[in-house]
């Protein structure tokens, strides 16, 4: 004697949905929706393997999270705020690290002006304006450079231009004072 033959389920889509003829099969088959879909009424392996609890309403088990999606339990209130409250010290030093830097190469620009405009204006024929003044006046007005000229010889003027880097956290210096250099030829003075 061979056993019977177990019943064919289609899948979604098939069968005659517009006879509404079951699907060939036995006594294990049931109409499940009003759309005409049939299927088996056996349990399924996920039924097997997962318990109602872990089931959601289609049978595939919660991922992940998905409780937390439904609803927050008793003891999970607040704990998004708790878990905020400890990454933002981390969140702050990241965002102050990145401003110092942002001002350190902001400081290192302006040196850079500064000395350029000091040694182009002192390259100028004699009488010219003050070279620190209008160094000191390219810049903008919160950096404040200390100019200089180590070298000044008969064909080159040299500037050098000295920034101190302020610092987001007041009474901490992380950097030292930028220096930056410029050498401009002199004009010729003949006629």
């Amino acid at each position: 004697m061979t056993p019977p033959a177990a019943p064919v389920v289609p899948r979604r889509g098939a069968g005659n949905c517009a006879s509404n003829q079951p699907p060939a099969g036995g006594p294990g088959t049931h109409r499940t929706a009003p759309s005409g879909r049939w299927r088996s009424a056996a349990p399924s392996r996920l039924a097997a393997q997962f318990p109602a609890p872990l089931r959601g309403t289609t049978g595939v088990p919660f991922a992940r999270g998905a409780r937390a999606a439904r609803g927050a339990t008793g003891r999970d209130r607040g704990v998004a705020s708790l878990e905020y409250l400890g990454m933002l010290p981390f969140l702050l030093l990241i965002a102050l690290a990145g401003i110092q830097l942002g001002i350190v190469a902001y400081c290192g620009s302006q040196a850079g002006t500064a000395a350029r405009t000091a040694a182009r204006v002192e390259a100028m024929r004699s009488p010219h304006a003050d070279a620190r003044q209008a160094g000191r006046d390219a810049v903008s007005g919160w950096v404040n450079p200390d100019i200089s000229f180590p070298t000044d010889d008969d064909s080159s003027v040299r500037a050098q231009a000295t920034v101190k880097i302020p610092s987001v956290i007041p009474g901490v210096r992380f950097f030292d004072p930028v220096t930056r250099y410029a050498t401009m030829p002199k004009e010729d003075t003949t006629p």
